[in-house]
């Protein structure tokens, strides 16, 4: 069973302070106010190390890195 990752966020702590598109544009843009608009598809191994700096480097802890299991269907 492979892990991949998803990126969750709290809109209620969340400043809009853009950082976190910043950081991981690959996944992360921001609406018109500033607020993120997260890509649902699973973070892999690749951009794993992209995902954890945005998420430790909001200042509002809005974001957090969750993990899913991703099961092979044969």
């Amino acid at each position: 069973m492979a892990v991949s990752w998803r990126i969750g966020w709290n809109p209620i702590r969340c400043g809009a302070h853009g950082y976190c598109a910043e950081i991981f544009p690959e996944r992360i843009n921001l609406d018109d106010w500033g607020f993120p608009i997260i890509n649902p598809e699973p973070i892999h191994a690749d951009l794993e190390e992209h995902a954890r700096r945005a998420v430790a480097e909001c200042p509002l802890l809005a974001l957090k890195l969750e993990r899913r299991a991703n099961r092979d269907r044969g």
